[in-house]
């Protein structure tokens, strides 16, 4: 389900809670709706809605931590990225095959961050992998001394390169985890069940009760959608890797 999809069934659980609270609040007795049970009601929900803010700001900053750590990763992989290739260029022209796969993978990658939605990015023949400039750089024959250092130095890069991706990918598949959301919603439901049940039933009141539920689903959805940040709306700036294209070699 998408973030914009599970943000829409949050509204309607908690504007559909408000609305039951309502109904229920017209079918009670009204020793039910006197001050003594609005307060040990109020209580109880004030237990919840304190763990909902809490685990609400807790899965918010998680996913402020995952959608950082993609970034920087990013701006770490354009980075070493132009070491490479200067590397490679201060080795000698028989670099040139792996410089130019390089700047391939980088435009590829750039790519995939810019437009994630394009089936043809994925095609082998347009997404060469940084193994194959791995494989390319082990199979140079270094002639001296500062050709065996700046080698060594450019696979060292290259492991670089492969292992901050890999910590990337791991990353983004942290999100939130369906037990998780369902209990949040719950407890998010009920807190809005109770709004509804000692609420007025005028249209200023209930306008405003849906603009809190649309407000709780709108911050599910930038969570989900920073939980994801190479899709969606919210999503990591490829800016560090187009300038990093830029100024790769010939």
């Amino acid at each position: 389900m998408t973030p914009f999809a599970t943000s829409a069934v949050v509204f309607a659980f908690l504007a559909g809670g408000t609305l039951v609270g309502m109904r229920v609040s017209a079918a009670l007795p009204n020793h039910h709706l006197d001050t003594p049970s609005k307060e040990v009601v109020r209580l109880g929900m004030g237990v919840i809605g304190t763990m909902a803010a809490l685990v609400l700001g807790l899965v918010i900053g998680d996913a402020r931590s995952t959608f950082d750590a993609e970034a920087q990763a990013l701006r770490a992989s354009a980075a070493d990225v132009l070491m490479l290739d200067r590397m490679l260029g201060e080795y000698g022209p028989e670099t040139q095959e792996a410089r130019s796969l390089l700047k391939r993978a980088v435009a590829h990658r750039l790519g995939l961050v810019e437009d994630s939605s394009d089936p043809a990015l994925e095609s082998p023949e347009v997404a060469p992998r940084v193994r194959h400039v791995e494989a390319k750089i082990r199979a140079l024959g270094p002639g001296n001394d500062e050709q065996r250092e700046l080698r060594a130095r450019a696979l060292d890069l290259v492991s670089d390169l492969m292992k901050t991706r890999w910590l990337a990918l791991e990353a983004a598949e942290d999100s939130i985890p369906t037990v998780f959301l369902v209990v949040l919603v719950f407890w998010l439901s009920a807190l809005f069940w109770s709004f509804g049940l000692y609420a007025p039933r005028n249209a200023t009141v209930v306008a405003v009760l849906f603009l809190c539920a649309l407000s709780v689903a709108a911050s599910i959805f930038v969570i989900l959608e920073m939980g994801d940040p190479f899709t969606g709306l919210v999503r990591v700036s490829g800016e560090p890797l187009r300038f990093a294209l830029e100024n790769l070699g010939p």
